[in-house]
């Protein structure tokens, strides 16, 4: 057993001892209930002393544009949803719910992660289908290709889909 741990460890198929863990977090939505998961997921693996990075993809993106954060909202889902102004409503309840519960909002939340150390990661291909540039983006934001992600994922103890 311990043979067979040292040859996988020789063909780099497993992170060295001395190398930090690592998680990623996927955040494809541009919701209240996509954004903050990722985000608090993240915070707590770098208090876990893991580096942690989360990878904005398709809708998820908005997040880390410049000004976006602010109108980040709850959809309903199902039916409820369609019925017109329900989400402006739905929005507000649930940021009055977020504040008594003493949450920070998702632009405190975004400082946070920032300087704990969070690696804020934009998905090229979206970039590209936006038609977006690096002046779209907040501070801080690496771009990568899905290619870029998958060599670092493979390298994490931890990789979500949120």
């Amino acid at each position: 057993m311990e043979a067979s741990k040292e040859m996988m460890e020789e063909k780099g198929t497993q992170p060295s001892p001395a190398q930090k863990e690592a998680a990623t977090f996927i955040c494809a939505r541009d919701t209240l209930d996509g954004v903050y998961p990722p985000l608090l997921l993240a915070i707590n693996a770098r208090r876990q002393g893991m580096d942690a990075a989360i990878f904005f993809t398709f809708m998820g993106l908005n997040a880390i544009r410049q000004g976006w954060a602010k109108k980040i909202k709850f959809q309903v889902p199902g039916f409820l949803g369609a019925i017109p102004g329900m989400s402006s409503m739905a929005t507000g309840m649930m940021k009055k719910k977020i504040e008594n519960a003493g949450i920070p909002d998702i632009e405190d939340m975004m400082d946070m992660a920032k300087a704990e150390g969070v690696k804020f990661v934009g998905c090229q291909m979206t970039v590209d289908m936006m038609e977006l540039g690096a002046d779209d983006f907040i501070e801080g934001v690496e771009i990568w290709t899905a290619e870029d992600y998958m060599k670092y994922a493979k390298t994490c103890k931890i990789n979500m889909f949120i």
